[in-house]
């Protein structure tokens, strides 16, 4: 997840959840695959019919001929059809048999093909699913299932896509998802579903991947569930002796009793049978914590002091008649849910400009500090100037209004440009103004680690806040994550506004923190 400090005063939009918008795409591309393989089909079996109907006819002329070739070739109108036959007709039936229904089917892969996604697309998506099962600690059978937190559904994932799981995280060598995906499919397996994969490959991939997390008792003991299958598996073999030297090792190291047949647990693996490996994202298990909902710090106290109000933008005439609805969502830092601020014309007209121009969104790798796309952000985002639209002229006009900062400091960033403020000379970015341009049916939420908030997406609403205490100071509680979505697909729209322009708009306070 990426932790963001502070923004721009641009409108970036951005889609989250793995490009659903060129996805969307691929299904009718799908479709269209579909219809055509139909067609394929249809012309095969014509193809097919007329050649039966030639072999039928022919059969029941060549039985008739054979029993009396004398009297058959006697008749002068039947010698003459057998010279034109075999001259004739059956070079046509040779042609019609030579004749490929394929071809227009093969044609229409071919113009798709380049937009179909590569094995980097796959693993991304293998790879967004253990995301999902880590962030909402769901076991691998709700997903083989379709048994997700509020939806219930008839998408299953089968043996061979239960493997192939478990392989995208072996090949990476993460072991721990690997064991959870190996085991589904081996269960699934074990409970009589068919399938193209072997009990042997899954056992042999299952059988090291636990080794891998130091369960040396349960890796004998599915090497030699392995081995008693196919006695003849070298690795397997080799692997089995080795893992059992190895328990005598650390049995006698420890000073116990030399027993090889100690027992492997009965429990079957599950989620939470090992611990997932850490990794170099230290607020990782606060921020998955909220984005369960566990763990928000929403007391009785601090609700208390939560109101909502109309908000007239300190008197704007473009808000007098028709104030926006306010709703406090947080007291500090303060965070504001503005209702009804984007209309679902307005939603789609955002949409369309920029569907054409979506591209991977990048972070700043921690170790190098060099931007980059990573696995576990798989959101899209395109900026939208102000001028090309006046929709978007329209809703920048109207974030202005509500908040009472300028926008005249807006630049177009380049996402991808590590020194983009040096060069804007615009200072750091102040405040945050977020548009949910969808309902999301499961996660999706903006959740704050530091102070314990997690804000859900309503459609068609905008929550702002400050990211700059009136000193300049960055205010650090404000980090905030993206959670991934469940189930459904979330559309926002970010302004960021920057220091230089806001000088008399949101004057300096007396303290660093005020």
């Amino acid at each position: 997840f990426i932790l963001c400090l502070l923004g721009s005063a641009l409108l970036l939009l951005q889609l989250d959840h793995t490009g659903r918008g060129q996805m969307t795409d691929l299904l009718y591309t799908e479709k269209e695959l579909v219809q055509s393989l139909r067609e394929y089909i249809k012309a095969e079996e014509s193809k097919l019919a007329a050649v039966k109907s030639w072999a039928t006819k022919l059969d029941a002329l060549t039985r008739t001929s054979t029993a009396d070739p004398e009297g058959y070739l006697g008749h002068p109108v039947n010698a003459y059809k057998l010279m034109k036959r075999l001259n004739t007709e059956w070079s046509e039936l040779e042609s019609l048999v030579l004749q490929n229904p394929s071809d227009g089917f093969i044609s229409n892969m071919s113009t798709h093909r380049q937009y179909f996604p590569d094995e980097e697309d796959k693993t991304g998506a293998a790879r967004a699913l253990m995301r999902l099962q880590d962030t909402y600690q769901l076991d691998s059978e709700a997903f083989s299932k379709g048994k997700l937190p509020g939806v219930h559904s008839n998408v299953i994932l089968t043996v061979d896509d239960c493997f192939d799981m478990g392989k995208t995280a072996y090949n990476d060598a993460d072991y721990y998802h690997a064991v959870l995906w190996m085991q589904q499919a081996l269960k699934q397996l074990d409970d009589g579903e068919e399938a193209v994969i072997s009990k042997v490959e899954i056992l042999d991939y299952l059988s090291y991947s636990v080794y891998q997390m130091e369960d040396l008792p349960r890796a004998i003991e599915l090497t030699r569930r392995l081995v008693a299958i196919d006695p003849s598996h070298q690795r397997a073999g080799g692997n089995l002796r080795y893992y059992e030297r190895l328990l005598l090792k650390q049995f006698s190291e420890q000073n116990q009793a030399q027993d090889q047949d100690q027992p492997a647990s009965e429990e079957p693996i599950q989620l939470g049978t090992y611990m997932r490996p850490k990794d170099h994202l230290p607020e990782r298990e606060s921020y998955e914590a909220l984005c369960r909902g566990e763990g928000v710090q929403m007391t009785e106290t601090r609700r208390s002091r939560l109101f909502c109000r109309y908000q007239d933008g300190y008197r704007n005439p473009r808000l007098l008649l028709k104030p926006m609805k306010e709703e406090d969502e947080w007291d500090s830092p303060h965070i504001v849910r503005y209702l009804e601020m984007l209309s679902d014309k307005e939603i789609e007209k955002i949409k369309e400009l920029a569907k054409p121009r979506l591209a991977r969104a990048t972070v700043r790798d921690p170790k190098t500090g060099v931007l980059t796309t990573a696995n576990y952000r798989v959101s899209k985002s395109a900026w939208l100037d102000g001028e090309e639209d006046p929709v978007i002229a329209r809703i920048n006009q109207r974030i202005e209004d509500i908040t009472g900062l300028t926008v005249d400091t807006a630049e177009l960033l380049q996402k991808d440009e590590p020194d983009a403020f040096k060069r804007l000379g615009t200072g750091n970015r102040v405040a945050t103004f977020l548009n949910y341009m969808s309902d999301v049916e499961a996660g999706g939420a903006t959740v704050f680690p530091d102070f314990g908030a997690a804000i859900r997406p309503r459609k068609g609403t905008s929550v702002f806040w400050y990211n700059l205490f009136r000193s300049g100071e960055g205010d650090y509680r404000t980090r905030h994550a993206a959670c991934p979505v469940l189930v459904g697909s979330k559309w926002v729209s970010n302004k960021w506004f920057h220091e230089r322009g806001q000088e008399f708009r949101r004057p300096c306070g007396l303290t660093e923190v005020d």
